[in-house]
């Protein structure tokens, strides 16, 4: 390639390289083969994979899905492609492989293509921004995308926030996902663990085991946090529910008299809590009716 191809190819911001992807990745409304934004159709012989393409994993049972809607409306998307140096008329896939994959299922002849006359680098950059706007990327599988642009490209987190049309903060929470072990990152893969649960497990000793707990626990978000919370306290992480309540209710002489004395007063169950080491705890008035809660609302309310 020559240097006065790649200086030009160099020069264009990744805000141009995502008008690119997003104008053959936004599905239309209609349902009607739709090509007349193509530069030309090309015959699929003549259209070849980029070996440096970085989504490697096509589902059979997804081509096929595709294949069977291009069968019907055809490829409403034209797919977006760059000449081959050295050739004549031979293009290499800069975006829309899966399509060009469906299509040979398909048995399609030929394919409608947008030509950009990319570098090597932009025509890796462009690849990753389609990986990226996908709507069926698994939150490791973004983040990773996040990182290769940041790492081979040199994009900051505010660039990548404008020109994708993501707010920084989600940027910066799936990426510090790639922080945690392999094997949590595997569950997050299959969906055993979402975001919100892996997000809570970052700041965690014990990433593994806690995430091993999560799922054969079906724990919620909420719950998550609340483990790994105990876990930095230095609760074990194994301890049992009841375990973790008996702990609660040991209290002295003195407490256990005055929750009865004021159980008896409201006709109502009482728990005084105090916090360890401290002045300060709370009370928890159990009431059985909405009676019940009539009454205390009145006790609290009245004046002297």
């Amino acid at each position: 390639m020559s240097d006065k191809k790649m200086k030009r190819g160099l020069g264009r911001g990744l805000s141009a390289l995502m008008a690119d992807v997003e104008q053959q990745s936004t599905p239309r409304a209609d349902t009607a083969p739709q090509t007349s934004r193509a530069d030309r159709f090309v015959p699929i012989e003549r259209i070849h994979p980029n070996p440096d393409q970085p989504r490697r994993t096509f589902t059979e049972d997804q081509l096929t899905d595709l294949a069977n809607s291009i069968r019907t409306k055809g490829v409403i998307q034209p797919l977006i492609v760059r000449e081959v140096a050295g050739t004549r008329g031979e293009y290499q896939i800069v975006a829309g492989e899966r399509r060009w994959r469906a299509s040979q299922i398909a048995q399609l002849h030929e394919l409608p293509v947008i030509i950009r006359d990319y570098s090597d680098t932009e025509v890796i950059e462009v690849a990753i921004i389609e990986n990226i706007q996908r709507a069926d990327l698994n939150p490791v599988e973004e983040a990773a995308g996040y990182r290769q642009l940041m790492d081979r490209f040199g994009h900051t987190q505010e660039k990548l926030s404008e020109a994708l049309g993501k707010s920084r903060s989600h940027i910066a929470n799936l990426m510090r996902l790639l922080n945690l072990p392999e094997e949590v990152l595997d569950m997050l893969k299959d969906g055993s663990l979402s975001a919100g649960h892996a997000r809570a497990l970052i700041t965690t000793d014990h990433p593994v085991e806690l995430a091993k707990k999560v799922v054969a626990g079906g724990l919620s978000v909420r719950d998550t946090e609340k483990l790994v919370k105990r876990a930095a306290q230095g609760e074990p992480a194994t301890k049992s529910p009841s375990a973790r309540l008996a702990s609660k209710i040991i209290k002295d002489a003195d407490t256990i008299a005055l929750e009865g004395d004021l159980s008896a007063a409201l006709r109502m169950k009482v728990a005084v809590d105090h916090d360890d080491g401290k002045e300060s705890g709370k009370i928890v008035i159990k009431y059985d009716t909405l009676d019940q809660l009539d009454d205390l609302c009145r006790i609290l309310s009245a004046t002297n």
